[in-house]
């Protein structure tokens, strides 16, 4: 099952473990069993480090073909469930490296929050050894059982255990359950983990609560192509510079083919992120990952407070979350995303070359997607919740005198269902008449509007109906001292390069006004900071003659 050269990769990673690793196979019978131990035999033989070991588990692990991992002989709260082969193998070899004392790639506070979770939770992440979105999880909640000693995180694969998919009606990966509830579903970082985690124990937001990092001269909230831009420019002009981001890459991890970052002829959304992360770290710049803001608070100088607790002091902020694709809710939307449900048509119209596809959404984006997409593909079937579409008559006109375009009116898209790993149809129903249909597909292009990430700054700076960030010429907000860039943004155009573009610009209109008023708000930031110690010491000297005088 393992090739030599993949053998050979795990004996270089292995040689500097610190603790021995045990794979514990519970004892029984099953028809996959022999090619797991076949699997974990393999892979233990490639270090002194690693073994391999048959036990009655009893009730602690799910099956014939469940087991867990030991760090010099105690238990790492980390179980799979089946064979983590596929997108899952990595997981796998994350999590007997961290097991052994490789440092984990999580923020300490973070760390911190993880660790003063109370109570037993057991997670369960149902998965397909398919989903590219999966091991994020995997990974993440491994990680989390590293951290606390009452946290165990458990692997399923779904194929291999389908009386439980069924019992649970699970129809898409991955499925995250809390103690046997249902905790998250379809695509999740890192970072909604944690907010899922506050919401299940609001105690850990205490963690990083009243932490404060040094005063900073830029600090960047997301890590999409503006964030990483912005962060990279302001390195280069020699401020000192945070990044905050739920995950690098942001949207753009999800897509999967990039035809149109010039001079790059083609790449992968994770590609890209890669490369973004590997060129922020040729710089001097702070990255929280994983970390989301609470808030931001004004003044002349910023005070930007994390999900954590922890705060940072910044001279300026450039906003650069970017924006969501509204999504329809329903079953198989989020799981088959980069695998035939899409959200731009410009993007990835292109790889739907000569096939039936559908649009959702019968506005003005939706209507002119289809127009877009009527020259590109076979077919094109418009889905409208509404009796009547809510696109420019002139736009429906021009949609309706196309031969390849269908337009649905008054139906509501009930499930996009895959094989293979693919979209292959669409459920509606006949809002009128009740009755569902099956279209066959191999695309759906969701087009109901945008949402952008700007909700924590309600009340700092001035946001259009739609919610974006309103900013001049220069990404210069309504508040002084604060820039935005990228799709969170007015800038009607929502791409990657021009994205760039905008985040550099931000940056070096953040550094114009720091040129001007770097000195004075590093004295004024003196001068508070020395008042603050001035009260703290009055309060303790008032304390200390308290206590003299007792």
């Amino acid at each position: 099952m393992l090739t030599n050269e993949i053998l050979q990769a795990l004996k270089g990673y292995a040689a500097n473990m610190q603790k021995k690793v045990t794979f514990v196979l519970q004892a029984g019978t099953h028809d996959k069993r022999d090619e797991l131990v076949s699997f974990l035999s393999d892979i233990a033989g490639v270090s002194d480090n690693l073994a391999f070991e048959e036990r009655d588990m009893g009730d602690t692990l799910r099956s014939p073909i469940s087991f867990l991992l030991e760090a010099d002989g105690e238990d790492t709260g980390i179980r799979f469930s089946g064979i983590p082969a596929g997108h899952e193998f990595n997981s796998l070899v994350l999590a007997f490296l961290h097991a052994s004392g490789t440092d984990i790639k999580l923020d300490d506070s973070l760390q911190r929050m993880v660790a003063n979770a109370k109570g037993d939770m057991h997670f369960e992440v149902f998965i397909s050894l398919s989903c590219h979105n999966c091991p994020d999880v995997v990974q993440a909640l491994n990680q989390f059982a590293l951290l606390n000693p009452n946290i165990r995180a458990e692997m399923i694969d779904g194929g291999l255990f389908q009386d439980v998919v069924n019992e649970r009606d699970i129809q898409g990966v991955p499925s995250v359950y809390l103690n046997g509830e249902l905790f998250a579903n379809g695509k999740v970082t890192a970072a909604e983990l944690i907010d899922k985690l506050l919401e299940h124990d609001p105690s850990i937001a205490q963690a990083g609560a009243g932490e404060k990092m040094p005063l900073q001269d830029v600090t960047v909230i997301g890590g999409g192509p503006a964030g990483v831009a912005s962060a990279i420019y302001s390195a280069r002009k020699g401020l000192k510079v945070t990044l905050i981001a739920d995950r690098i890459g942001g949207q753009v991890k999800d897509t999967m083919d990039i035809e149109n970052l010039i001079s790059v002829k083609k790449t992968t959304g994770p590609e890209l992120s890669g490369a973004l992360q590997a060129h922020m770290n040729d710089y001097e710049v702070t990255v929280k990952e994983h970390l989301k803001v609470a808030r931001v608070e004004k003044g002349d100088i910023k005070t930007v407070v994390l999900s954590s607790g922890e705060e940072i002091d910044t001279k300026t902020v450039i906003v650069a979350t970017g924006a969501k694709w509204r999504e329809l809710g329903v079953p198989g939307e989020k799981e088959n995303i980069g695998n035939g449900v899409a959200y731009c048509p410009h993007c990835d119209g292109p790889f739907f070359k000569g096939k039936d596809v559908a649009v959702i959404g019968g506005g003005n984006s939706g209507i002119e997607a289809a127009l877009d997409l009527a020259g590109i593909v076979k077919s094109v079937n418009v889905f409208e919740f509404m009796p009547e579409l809510k696109a420019d008559k002139v736009l429906v006109d021009k949609a309706e005198s196309k031969a390849n375009v269908t337009i649905h009116r008054n139906v509501a898209t009930k499930q996009i269902t895959a094989s293979n790993g693919k979209v292959d149809a669409i459920e509606y129903v006949d809002r009128e008449t009740e009755q569902v249909h099956t279209l066959p597909l191999h695309g759906v292009f969701v087009q109901i509007g945008l949402v952008p990430n700007s909700d924590f700054l309600e009340g700092v700076v001035e946001r259009s109906r739609f919610g974006e960030i309103e900013i001049n010429e220069k990404c210069q907000t309504s508040e002084e001292g604060i820039y935005a860039a990228g799709d969170v943004t007015t800038v009607p155009y929502k791409q990657i390069v021009i994205s760039m573009g905008e985040g550099s610009k931000a940056s070096l209109a953040a550094f114009e006004y720091l040129m001007t008023q770097g000195d004075r708000l590093d004295a004024l930031y003196e001068s508070e900071s020395n008042t603050g110690e001035q009260k703290e010491s009055a309060v303790e000297i008032g304390r200390a003659s308290c206590r003299e005088r007792v």
